[in-house]
């Protein structure tokens, strides 16, 4: 019996077409694959039925197999099957059956709508024409769905019908946000300022330091809150989104309190830590920064007091809280005392320099880092229109060549956008700073003119670094660059030089004979590594976290700022003079237009590259490509972010470099905790950072979520790893290792400082160790001193005044992975190393002097480790990716 005949069988002339049976043969043709034959069933089928809007729904209800969120189910072939039907039949509509009737189907029709399949929901709406229902109804259907945790479902019904501002929003966005669907959240509210505002004060309200999940659950008790749910209110995540929410929504600070004191909290121990701990940032930055970051919040001011006094301080501890004159039930230990003994003259902050600087700065700096062959009365500053038509006359001459740089004052985080405080523009005999801090001369519609004048000219080159960034704060500077982009034309980035010198082996130096391995080993990065590689001495940094927005500039500060800008001329001529040896074509500017690619082009590589993946069934290592089997190659392979060969011996850590995004701290801690090279990047730094130091250091980047696309693109194929968010550090750290096929042993467990990555320590004896703590005057309890004098006694007898590692007894279970430093490096005076750190000795609690013999402390940072449960936890932690050898396994044995 053909189709035809089975159809005419089946109906009747009084009733039509059971929609009962026409489901049977939907479900026989279905089962059977024949989707050409669902097609010509429904075209037969439909006409035949005596209500089709009525059968539709019988349909749709008793449909078998419907599964959410899929668009290739039964049910959805037959409504997408419907809807081109009812097109050619537009008779067959509600408004030809009774208003009660239309309102029946379409209540049953919005019973259907636990879908979210786009197809599957927008056909019922447009055909049943639910947009017309009372709000009232689809409210209720709404909270139904919440009642049945559909979460997801009801936000994006609540948004096809437009009932954002009918319904509470706590309620809808709540159970979003610690399902770590935000993006919905923000579909939600997006275009409804005040759900805007709501959205990001609910986000800022969990950012407060006495937040607890708990009140979540009296609020939503049928939230059952997982671990998973606690993860998504971390204050450091909830903060972030805060502030890329203001940005997004254009949202007034001063209604997120919180994410705004977290923020600068978070940047106030950035500081303290660039200024105590690394010791590379000045003492006037590090003033004018905690001014712009402590402010007038009594909290942040006491935060400040309280570290000073842990990075032993006092002095100035007692300044700071003089300043802010701070009461004194809130100071700590030993200020108040303090206060009192300063002299009038050192009561007060000075943030500026005691003694006038010079333009020729120390011949030691001159020795150690490069200098611009420019006199002060070569660098001009442009800030009136009389002065910027002399630069304009001079700069825009066709033929010439220009290093562009510029400098905006650091936000840490705390503000939405940086604006450009100064343009330095140098060509060989002089350079010209543009101060655009001084907004009516910033305001000049001639000073924009000539910037577009100057990027526009292809015969001018201008030379730069990295100019992304310069570009973003440009446009955040003149909100009409947003309307009307600059038009770039001429310009050489020197970053894609770099990053082609990254390439080859090694660079040798033209001023002497030592050797340069790029990327590794060097404590530059970012065009000041390029400035060591091609020139033989690295830029001075110090400067280049300033408070640029303050006037007059220090002379150090505007040294810093021309020899940023000028240093590219010497680095192209140099480079052009003899680009073979490093490795770079003849004509460098070829390297930029040969990178640059089109839209459609990258898109084309991106599939092509998703293909391949795909083949090789590695779906967790987004971007990674496989290098020959060649083992020599194996590190090099490593270093520009290429997978070892399958069939390779695996790697020790120490040859794994990666950096860290900030959304990963944990995985890093891990990471670095085996012993492997981690970078981390802060709290407040952007995402791009990351990009930055892989292809200036030659390190491979660790990312999740949203910046993975954006941090592939910068760095290359091969170069980005993207993890799932959702999984625990450790199991991260797992994936990471053998994704690499590194394989640490227990001899590389905290081979490197947890705190600042250095893999060099000093070993202190107890004895020396009691000395130290009695000097500072951290060991004041006599009691205590009584105990220890006994367990001392026989080590003080054997130690001389300088102890060295051959002296101390067992050494660490990490000692060959680690490089160990003689203590006699120690200046036993101030307790710091030659590069400047401290022991930290505030952390070294008096109660383990008894019972640990030898203390490690790291020589870059001064933190101070000891042997503890925590290798063994360790050890247990990851001993399905830990080499142990029977060597391992006898001293562990012994221990």
């Amino acid at each position: 019996m053909d189709l035809n005949t089975e159809m005419d069988h089946m109906s009747t002339k009084d009733k039509g077409l059971d929609p009962l049976m026409l489901l049977d043969q939907f479900f026989e043709l279905w089962n059977n694959d024949g989707l050409k034959m669902l097609h010509l069933a429904a075209i037969q089928g439909f006409p035949k039925l005596s209500e089709p809007l009525e059968a539709l729904l019988t349909i749709l209800e008793r449909c078998p197999g419907k599964q959410k969120g899929r668009s290739h189910t039964l049910g959805s072939h037959i409504l997408m099957e419907f809807q081109t039907w009812i097109k050619e039949h537009p008779q067959v509509s509600l408004n030809s059956i009774s208003e009660d009737r239309a309102v029946e189907l379409q209540n049953r029709a919005l019973g259907l709508l636990t879908d979210i399949q786009p197809d599957f929901v927008d056909g019922l709406i447009n055909i049943y024409q639910l947009k017309s229902l009372d709000p009232s109804i689809l409210c209720l259907h709404i909270v139904k769905l919440q009642t049945l945790r559909c979460y997801k479902e009801a936000i994006t019904l609540s948004i096809k019908f437009e009932l954002q501002t009918e319904l509470n929003p706590e309620e809808m966005l709540v159970p979003l946000i610690l399902q770590d669907k935000l993006q919905l959240a923000e579909s939600f509210v997006k275009g409804h300022s005040q759900l805007e505002q709501r959205l990001v004060m609910l986000l800022d309200s969990w950012c407060h330091p006495d937040f607890n999940l708990e009140d979540i659950r009296k609020h939503f008790p049928q939230l059952s809150l997982s671990k998973h749910y606690a993860a998504q209110v971390q204050p450091k995540l909830l903060t972030r989104h805060v502030y890329r929410l203001m940005e997004k929504f254009k949202i007034d600070q001063s209604l997120c309190p919180n994410a705004l004191h977290k923020r600068r909290l978070d940047t106030l121990r950035y500081l303290m830590f660039k200024r105590f701990g690394e010791k590379t940032m000045t003492e006037e930055n590090w003033t004018d920064h905690v001014q712009y970051v402590v402010s007038d919040d009594l909290h942040l001011q006491v935060h400040l007091v309280e570290m000073l006094v842990k990075y032993s301080c006092l002095q100035k501890a007692a300044q700071w809280s003089l300043r802010y004159k701070i009461p004194r039930n809130r100071l700590p230990l030993g200020v108040w005392e303090t206060q009192q003994s300063l002299p009038p003259d050192q009561q007060q902050i000075c943030s500026d320099p005691i003694t006038p600087e010079e333009w020729v700065p120390p011949q030691s700096h001159c020795q150690k880092f490069y200098q611009v062959p420019l006199t002060k009365d070569k660098v001009y500053f442009i800030d009136t229109l009389e002065t910027l038509h002399r630069c304009q006359s001079i700069v825009l001459k066709e033929g010439g060549i220009v290093g562009v740089d510029m400098e905006w004052q650091p936000t840490f985080g705390c503000a939405s956008s940086q604006k450009v405080s100064l343009i330095q523009l140098a060509m060989l005999d002089q350079v010209f700073l543009l101060d655009l801090s001084a907004k009516a001369f910033c305001q000049q519609p001639d000073l924009l003119g000539f910037i577009r004048a100057l990027y526009s000219e292809p015969n001018i080159l201008k030379l730069g670094y990295s100019m992304s960034g310069d570009l973003k704060c440009l446009s955040a500077t003149w909100p009409e660059l947003s309307e009307e982009p600059l038009k770039m034309e001429g310009f050489l980035d020197l970053l894609r030089v770099h990053q082609k010198i990254q390439c080859g082996k090694v660079n040798r130096l033209p001023s002497g004979p030592r050797e340069v391995l790029v990327g590794e080993d060097s404590a530059e990065k970012g065009l000041s590594l390029l400035v060591q590689q091609v020139l033989g001495k690295p830029l001075d940094k110090t400067q280049q976290m300033s408070n640029w927005e303050k006037r007059p500039l220090r002379i150090s500060q505007i040294r810093y700022a021309v020899a940023d800008a000028y240093c590219l001329l010497d680095v192209f001529s140099t480079l052009s003079s003899d680009p073979a040896s490093f490795g770079l074509p003849a004509d460098l500017r070829s390297i930029t237009s040969g990178q640059s690619e089109t839209r459609k082009d990258k898109k084309q590589k991106e599939k092509k590259g998703k293909k391949t993946e795909q083949a090789l069934g590695k779906e967790e290592c987004q971007g990674a490509q496989r290098v020959t089997p060649s083992h020599s190659d194996k590190v090099k392979g490593l270093l520009c972010g290429k997978l070892p060969p399958e069939d390779s011996p695996p790697l020790p850590p120490q040859q794994l470099r990666v950096v860290c995004d900030n959304m990963l701290q944990g995985l890093g801690r891990y990471l670095r905790c085996l012993g492997v090279d981690v970078v981390m990047l802060e709290n407040s730094d952007d995402h791009r950072v990351a990009a930055q130091l892989a292809q200036a250091e030659g390190r491979v980047i660790l990312t999740c979520g949203q910046p993975f696309q954006t941090l592939r693109s910068q760095v290359g194929e091969g170069r980005c790893l993207s993890l799932d968010c959702s999984e625990k550090a450790r199991d991260q750290a797992i994936r990471v290792l053998r994704h690499f096929n590194v394989q640490p042993s227990p001899s590389d467990i905290f081979s490197r400082c947890q705190a600042c990555n250095s893999d060099q320590y000093v070993a202190i004896p107890r004895a020396d160790m009691v000395t130290m703590l009695k000097d500072k005057g951290f060991l004041q309890d006599h009691n205590t001193e009584g105990m220890l004098e006994k367990s001392c006694q026989q080590e003080e007898l054997r130690l001389n005044d300088t102890v060295t590692l051959s002296t101390t007894p067992e050494p660490p279970r990490y000692a060959t992975q680690c490089r160990w430093a003689s203590l006699s490096r120690l200046d036993r005076d101030t307790l710091t190393f030659p590069g400047g750190s401290p022991i930290q000795l505030h952390t070294v609690p008096p109660g383990l002097l008894q019972r640990i013999p030898l203390f490690y402390v790291c020589t870059r940072c001064g933190k101070v480790f000891w042997e503890g449960s925590h290798f063994d936890r360790v050890l247990s932690m990851f001993q399905e990716v830990l080499h142990v050898t029977d060597e391992d396994s006898i001293s562990a044995a012994g221990q």
